[in-house]
Order: structure tokens, then sequence, then C-alpha cells
């Protein structure tokens, strides 16, 4: 008798900040990375805007957050939360 195992691939996990936060389940974060510039070698800040899924809706806008890749949950959307990692502060 053979044994099946299955291998977890690994999932892709971004750190961005919240956005926006006025869909249901639904948060929009931007990331941000940094890039060589081909030419004049320089450093460019690149930021990119990502739809994230939010069961319990407890993330709010300024909330740093980690996401983890998941199956595509609707037509912009395959990451789902992972955590919180810092609270915006109330002032």
């Amino acid at each position: 008798m053979t044994t099946e195992v299955r291998q977890k691939r690994n999932k892709q996990e971004i750190r961005g900040i919240v956005t926006s936060d006025k869909m249901n389940k639904t948060r929009t974060i931007q990331i941000e990375r940094t890039l060589r510039h081909s030419l004049y070698h320089k450093n460019v800040m690149r930021s990119s805007k990502i739809y994230i899924h939010d069961e319990k809706n407890e993330s709010k806008v300024g909330d740093v957050v980690t996401a983890v890749s998941t199956r595509p949950l609707s037509r912009h959307k395959q990451f789902r939360l992972l955590k919180i990692v810092e609270k915006r502060v109330q002032q």
C-alpha cells in the first residue's frame, strides 16, 4: 500500500497598509517596493494596489497587515488577510 503525501506549496506573503475599508469583507492595501532604474541606477519606489479578503471586517484604514495568496475568490481578489501586524494609532 502506498501512502500519498500532499506537499504544501509555498504561499506568497505580502505586507501592506490598508487604504480603503469601504467594501464588505474586502480591503484595499497598498504595497511598496524598491527597484533599481536600469539606465540611471537609482532606487525607485513603485506601489501597487491589491484587494484582500477580510472575513471578519477587523482591519481598518491605516493598519499594517500581512496577506497570503489563495485561490481566486473573485475577479480581483487572490489574497486573504493573515494577520494585523500593527494597528493604527487613534488621535
